[in-house]
Formats: C-alpha cells, sequence, structure tokens
C-alpha cells in the first residue's frame, strides 16, 4: 500500500514539475514573441503614420523627447505643430523642421504650468487642423535631485506646477483633439510617462504618481476607443539623454532623444503600452526581477537612497549648471 502511495505522489510531483516547466517556457517564449515583434519586426514594417492625418501635435516640442518626437514625425512626412514656452525656441525648432524635413510648421506658444486658462486659446489655434497625432510629451520634476517630498523647493507652487504639466496637460489636450479624431474613426494620442510610473519610487513620489497616472489614463482609453479607429500608445522610457537628465552622454543603457523617438515610433502599431526601444525593455525585466517593489520600499532601500543622493548633490549641482542654458 505504502509503494501504490508513494508511486501516486511521484507521479503527481511529475505532473506539477512538468506543468510548471511547460507554463514558464510558454510564458517566456510569448514574453520573447512580443518583444521581438514590437522590437525587431517594427523596424522592418513600420506603420504608415501619414495614414492617421496630415497634422501632429507635440507639446513640450523644443527640446529632448519632444523636439525628437517631431523631427522624427516630421521625417516620416507629417506637418507639426510645436507647443512650447518659449517663443524663441519655438521659431528655431520650427524653422529647422522646415528646412530638413520640407514639412509645414505652426507654433503655439504657453505655458503647461499655468492649469485651466491656456486650453481655449489652445482650442482655437487647432481648430481648422486635420489632426492625426497628439503627442502628450510635456512635462517636469519638482526638483533636480532626489527629495522628501516635504523638502520640494517651494512645494505650494511646484506641486501645483507638476500636476498641471504632468496631469492636467494630458487629459486636456486628449480633451481638445480626440472628438474630431472619433468622428473620422482615425487617431494616435502617445502619451509620455516614465519608468519612474511603473512601481513606487520613494524620494520621487509626486513625480511617480503623476506619470502612473499617464499609465493608466493611457491604457484604460485605448480599450474604450480602439473599436472606432483610436490608437493610444502609453511610452515608459527609462533614461533619455534630455535637460531633465541634465544632458548625460548617451551609452548602451541611456539613448540619445533621436535614437529613443525613433524607435519608440517604430512601435506604433505593435503595442499600446512600450518601453520605447529594447534596452529601456530589458532594463523594465531586470529591475522587476532583481529590484522588486518589498525591497524597493523598505527602510533599509529609502536610507540608501538617501545616502546616495547626498553624496550626488555637489555633482548634481555642477550637471544642472551646465545644463541650465539648456531647459525649456
Amino acid at each position: 500500500m505504502d509503494t501504490v502511495s508513494d508511486s501516486m505522489l511521484a507521479r503527481g510531483l511529475v505532473f506539477i514539475g512538468g506543468f510548471t516547466v511547460l507554463y514558464y517556457m510558454l510564458k517566456w517564449s510569448w514574453i520573447c514573441w512580443c518583444g521581438f515583434r514590437v522590437y525587431v519586426l517594427s523596424k522592418v514594417w513600420q506603420t504608415d503614420l501619414k495614414a492617421y492625418g496630415q497634422w501632429a501635435v507635440v507639446t513640450g516640442a523644443t527640446s529632448g523627447i519632444g523636439k525628437a518626437y517631431a523631427n522624427e514625425l516630421a521625417r516620416r512626412g507629417l506637418d507639426i505643430v510645436l507647443v512650447s514656452r518659449s517663443k524663441d525656441k519655438l521659431h528655431i525648432v520650427a524653422k529647422e523642421i522646415e528646412s530638413q524635413h520640407g514639412r509645414q510648421t505652426q507654433i503655439i506658444q504657453t505655458d503647461f504650468t499655468e492649469g485651466h486658462d491656456i486650453y481655449p486659446a489652445i482650442a482655437e489655434a487647432l481648430r481648422d487642423l486635420d489632426i492625426g497625432i497628439l503627442v502628450n510629451n510635456v512635462g517636469m520634476n519638482y526638483s533636480d535631485k532626489l527629495v522628501h517630498f516635504l523638502d520640494i523647493p517651494n512645494p505650494e507652487q511646484r506641486t501645483t506646477q507638476v500636476i498641471n504639466c504632468n496631469i492636467l496637460s494630458v487629459t486636456q489636450m486628449t480633451r481638445l483633439v480626440l472628438p474630431r479624431m472619433v468622428a473620422r474613426g482615425n487617431g494616435l494620442i502617445i502619451n509620455m510617462s516614465s519608468e519612474a510610473g511603473a512601481q513606487p519610487q520613494p524620494m520621487l513620489s509626486l513625480y511617480s504618481a503623476t506619470k502612473i497616472f499617464v499609465t493608466y489614463f493611457s491604457r484604460s482609453l485605448n480599450s474604450e476607443y480602439k473599436s472606432q479607429g483610436i490608437t493610444v500608445q502609453c511610452v515608459a522610457p527609462f533614461m533619455v539623454s534630455t535637460n531633465m537628465t541634465h544632458n548625460l552622454p548617451p551609452n548602451l543603457l541611456l539613448k540619445s532623444a533621436s535614437a529613443f523617438a525613433r524607435e519608440a515610433l517604430n512601435t506604433v502599431g505593435y503595442s499600446s503600452y512600450t518601453s520605447g526601444c529594447v534596452s529601456h525593455a530589458l532594463q523594465n525585466i531586470a529591475l522587476s526581477i532583481f529590484f522588486p517593489d518589498w525591497l524597493r520600499l523598505s527602510s533599509y532601500c529609502v536610507k540608501q537612497t538617501e545616502k546616495f543622493a547626498q553624496s550626488m548633490e555637489k555633482k548634481m549641482d555642477e550637471m544642472t549648471e551646465r545644463s541650465a542654458s539648456k531647459e525649456d
């Protein structure tokens, strides 16, 4: 009797073990296939972005990822509406696009930190345009350093500015362009989130929270409107060489803005939620395995982050000074 029981137990364990191995093999095979499709096949068979419409609207378009998206969209045949706060920089980028890519441009000067009052003027400027693509790129952090929430400089003003820029701009710009996209049955909205929104980030608490809003809003909106021909893509990059990252030199882990925009636009039509490029996708997988939430949110990890921030403070000040002239 014992022999029969032992035999049945052994068979049960073999079955469970075999099923577990098969499950994980299928799971990782599917992940690999999806990654190959999104980041490799997309380079060969690119979505025709001109099919969405004549004009692309890009917020935060005078530097960094926004400027790179504007240039890449123009290179792919779209006319560009540039939206940002510096009129001088808007004119410079507009002339650059017109001369390099031969596309039409329009500029809208506005400051997204100012709240609701700016949107009627934006709506009027966009009223007669065939807008096929909206890139909600504009965003800001509240400090050049890692800080506790109560250590945010000028907190009453700064926290409101971050929410207006990172959250209100996405919802209001979407509200302005989405109705005509739905009426046409075609359109693309690209919302720029961040890896900082993929998991909670102590000492980046408000910024991280605004980015997870962008992620949830984008993914929910895509589900609501994809049956009506609208694609809402959420892009959640790691570090890209921009003013926000003090224009650090690109390397294997850190992409240049132009390279990132080119690879991220390739993923349109292949994924509604993307890291933007292979390098960032692999970093996302590695962090989720080796730096899980329970460790990230532990008191030990927060203390180590504090020590790291203190050790980097002088260097960060120097980098901020070097990049100040490039800030938008």
